[in-house]
């Protein structure tokens, strides 16, 4: 069975454009495949903690090695890692905040980027090990950084396109719903633009 992971990042429950579109791209999801399974995390709702000395010294002490307390440690970061593994579409919804993503999801990728686990080192380098899955990113941002002068200030695809990249999630859709503060007519044609490619990523 397919299994989709929807990650929901922003902050705000109410007047959350991410969270609007990218479940409304569910809600078209689930009509076309309705056998799929779903599986919701909202780092809102359930916020993951930033990483700690201790959380870090969990991670990196071989399983085997591990206290009891550092398995109880780790098994939020486990349990996490776990979703992202069984998951064959990954949805992030992840607004643009100062520039780049939420402290929350930033803790969130935290928890999942662990050596030995999702990606390892070679002597070729890097190589990630969660492969063969597809990600689709709904973003919200106030301006347009995608072009102009404002991508110099994109610290929010590149980021996440390179981290996800490193742990093997490279084949990414970035759906851009942006310059939503320029105006109401500028937020209305974003929202309709990004509607119209969520028709045409289903169409596909």
């Amino acid at each position: 069975m397919t299994t989709l992971l929807h990650i929901n990042s922003s902050v705000r429950n109410e007047g959350s454009l991410s969270r609007q579109l990218s479940a409304e791209f569910l809600q078209q999801w689930r009509a076309a495949h309705p056998d799929h399974a779903i599986v919701e995390r909202d780092l809102a709702a359930r916020p993951v903690p930033h990483l700690d000395e201790r959380t870090l010294g969990a991670f990196f002490t071989p399983a085997a090695q591990r206290s009891a307390e550092q398995v109880a440690t780790a098994q939020l970061s486990d349990a996490l890692v776990a979703e992202l593994q069984a998951a064959d579409v990954i949805v992030i919804g992840a607004p643009m905040y100062n520039f780049s993503i939420s402290s929350g999801l930033k803790a969130w990728i935290d928890h999942v980027a662990r050596a030995g686990v999702t990606f390892k080192y070679t002597d070729t380098g890097p190589v990630g090990l969660l492969t063969g899955k597809k990600v689709y990113v709904f973003t919200s941002r106030g301006g347009v950084y995608s072009s102009g002068p404002g991508k110099a200030m994109d610290f929010h695809e590149t980021y996440l396109r390179a981290v996800l990249g490193f742990i093997g999630l490279d084949d990414i859709t970035f759906v851009h719903t942006e310059g939503v503060a320029l105006g109401e007519q500028a937020a209305n044609e974003a929202v309709s633009h990004t509607r119209e490619a969520i028709g045409e990523l289903l169409a596909a």
